[in-house]
């Protein structure tokens, strides 16, 4: 049986103020200048141009159009819907939020030639039919990012079919595969630790030592990861240095095939742009946020007079220019005032981070950096932890010591001997140095570790021990043992 009834609920809604502002705040400066290009070239209410002199004609504010508009007319108006839902009613939208240099002088990192970019290139060069080369292409993006193919290829051959169109089979995608295996670097395209290291080693010249090694890896790879190189030198009949050459060159080869790219390849400039530069000079910090190429904004003096000549006019035609320049007035206000709130919270963001890691950035030494986590951050700053997240994520800073990402100065903590709160990264950083030293025939068990960095006056579990070599990607004792 039906029932009809009353509920009341409450719900929260963005508005697209709100929207425009998460947008922007997600973007890094480089993404930003291409998100303020597409705005102006979308939207012609939108003006860049330098503001001229007096005999120029005058680009006006928002505020200006909203206090013209209160001096007249009825609220019916078609402008008259311009402060609905807007927190901040009479502000001036011309942006003006970063210095007078165009472009500053900024720092780049080069990095080689991105992985996949290498391999595609190495594709075009191959003799193929393009049906082939749409599927080897294919396998391509399916790497990951260490150079490996963790898909089956069952799974390979369905997606390429519903995702691309392609028809295919498992042969073809083997045979590709085989192909894109023969591209440097060298053990790109294995589909696990033991194929990439066998890649490797068959394109090395042919050596006893290479050739035992292969054999190894071949038909013994437990006993080997396993570090039973007695059991292996029983079963190969090898002598302990011959044993020590089979490690020596399968240690030698690249187990992260994705991770670099020859340097033979041609190096290509990609600008890591810092969005807050920070200068520390007699004892006092100066932020600023580069402005490039980002332009001052402003609503176009003329689009508001044909808004304004258009509004009461009873002519069809007017009216529909008259509402199509207020929804482009509309967008134009709301981004250029979440272009000013983005400008703020990154500001106040940095800010906020700088307060609270201040021993650090005044002599970048890495001991100086405290616990912090996003929360921190947002109860400084009020802003949600969301909102943090957000401004953290891709976003850079030049020091006098560097360039970093935000996210370098955010770890975890743990108290010391003392009492005294410490970053989890100064820990790992010890228990790395403390791996580093250690006799390699005699390698430090967990709890040694625990003792050796209680020493030190750290008080950290066997288990959290454990959990900081396993991100530091430090195996156990018994796998670091060396003859």
């Amino acid at each position: 049986m039906l029932k009809q009834g009353l509920e009341q609920k409450q719900t929260q809604r963005l508005s697209p103020l709100q929207i425009q502002t998460i947008k922007l705040i997600e973007l890094p400066v480089q993404e930003l200048e291409q998100r303020v290009r597409e705005e102006l070239n979308n939207n012609p209410v939108i003006d860049d141009s330098p503001q001229g002199g007096d005999d120029s004609p005058r680009d006006v504010s928002i505020s200006e159009m909203e206090e013209k508009e209160t001096s007249g007319g009825s609220a019916e108006d078609a402008y008259s819907s311009y402060t609905d839902d807007d927190p901040t009613p009479y502000y001036n939208r011309s942006i003006r939020n970063w210095g007078k240099d165009e472009r500053p002088e900024y720092n780049t990192f080069s990095v080689h030639q991105s992985f996949t970019q290498s391999l595609e290139e190495q594709l075009g060069f191959r003799h193929l039919t393009d049906h082939e080369r749409t599927v080897a292409s294919f396998i391509i993006g399916s790497l990951d990012d260490d150079g490996y193919l963790r898909r089956d290829i069952e799974s390979l051959v369905d997606d390429m079919a519903f995702r691309v169109g392609v028809t295919t089979d498992a042969a073809e995608v083997e045979r590709m595969l085989s192909v894109v295996q023969e591209f440097e670097p060298s053990g790109v395209g294995a589909r696990d630790l033991r194929e990439c290291l066998l890649l490797q080693l068959e394109d090395k010249k042919r050596t006893p030592s290479i050739e035992n090694a292969i054999r190894i890896l071949r038909d013994s790879f437990d006993d080997f990861s396993g570090r039973h190189f007695h059991r292996l030198m029983t079963k190969y009949h090898l002598s302990e240095d011959e044993m020590k050459e089979v490690i020596s060159e399968i240690k030698r080869l690249n187990p992260h095939p994705g991770g670099e790219v020859e340097d033979s390849y041609e190096d290509r400039a990609q600008q890591i742009v810092p969005d807050f530069n920070l200068d520390y000079d007699g004892g006092e910090f100066i932020l600023t946020m580069p402005r490039f190429s980002i332009p001052e904004l402003r609503i176009s003096h003329k689009y508001s007079e044909i808004l304004e000549t258009s509004r009461y006019s009873d002519k069809p035609e007017q009216k529909e220019a008259a509402t199509f320049v207020k929804q482009k007035i509309d967008s134009a206000k709301w981004f250029i005032e979440a272009l000013r709130q983005r400008q703020n919270t990154l500001e106040s963001t940095m800010k906020a981070i700088i307060e609270y890691q201040k021993a650090y950035f005044a002599d970048g030494d890495e001991a100086s950096l405290r616990p912090m986590v996003l929360k921190d951050i947002a109860e400084m700053t009020g802003f949600d932890i969301s909102t943090i997240s957000r401004v953290v994520n891709s976003k850079y800073v030049e020091t006098h010591f560097g360039i970093f990402p935000l996210k370098y100065f955010f770890s975890e903590g743990l108290e010391n001997s003392d009492g005294e709160e410490v970053s989890t990264r100064e820990i790992k950083k010890e228990l790395r140095a403390l791996v580093d030293a250690e006799d390699k025939q005699n390698p430090l068990t967990d709890d040694e570790l625990v003792d050796a960095l209680s020493a030190k006056g750290y008080k950290v579990a066997r288990r959290t021990v454990a959990k900081y070599r396993a991100l530091l990607d430090i195996p156990k004792a018994r796998l670091r043992h060396s003859l």
